[in-house]
């Protein structure tokens, strides 16, 4: 990156940590709503989840209670707010679970080629455009070869009436979250060429979108 894009990334993010810093202390009173429908879907997402894992944008950290005890999941987030609260569910976590607060286009400290697993859920709507090839090229990094990841995300439905209702919910959406409905994550994910997209299907409607793929091996020597 040019220094001029530094400069862009690092005042993008620097809002977004603003941003968090009070909506952290309401995340989960206003997130209510739907976390009704997505508690349900939590248990299947990470059923399968083994061995070295590392989730993206952990939030208060409703995922953590659904990893099974074969995991050691490392878990981090942007915000120091929701990486305390997430660190009260870690104790009721089955598998083990380190807490840190970090930037998901720049984990530096994170080794390369260490993870199993990369699950991120709702974070790259909330990440500018601008911010996620950085973030999915720290995926990438960090994921083995032959490492998999899903991605679970919101979208803009084509369906008339259910874009109506998102349409009137998104300011507040992008003023509370940060979250937009139109990131283009699973293209720019496409032009990511070490990493291959296995399979997509939307959880709800056409608007919850999980992505699922894995880190292409190194080509033969």
């Amino acid at each position: 990156m040019s220094t001029c894009d530094n400069a862009t990334a690092d005042e993008a993010i620097r809002t977004l940590r603003r941003k968090y810093r009070l909506t952290s202390w309401f995340y989960d009173i206003l997130d209510y709503p739907w976390e009704r429908q997505y508690r349900r879907w939590r248990p299947a997402l990470l059923a399968e989840v083994r061995g070295t894992v590392v989730e993206a944008g952990v939030g208060t950290g409703r995922n953590l209670r659904h990893y099974p005890p074969q995991a050691t999941v490392t878990a981090f987030d942007l915000s120091p707010g929701m990486v305390r609260i997430a660190s009260k569910r870690a104790k009721k976590a089955a598998c083990q679970v380190s807490l840190h607060c970090l930037d998901a286009t720049r984990a530096l400290s994170l080794p390369s080629n260490h993870f199993d697993w990369y699950i991120s859920t709702f974070m790259y709507c909330v990440l500018p455009d601008h911010l996620q090839p950085l973030a999915l090229a720290e995926m990438v990094r960090i994921l083995k070869p032959g490492g998999r990841f899903k991605l679970l995300e919101m979208r803009y439905s084509k369906d008339p009436r259910l874009l109506r209702r998102q349409r009137l919910f998104a300011p507040f959406v992008e003023k509370v979250y940060g979250a937009r409905f139109d990131r283009h994550t699973l293209e720019h994910l496409q032009a990511e060429e070490r990493s291959e997209i296995c399979a997509t299907r939307f959880l709800k409607a056409d608007t919850y979108l999980l992505i699922q793929g894995s880190k292409k091996p190194p080509p033969p020597a």
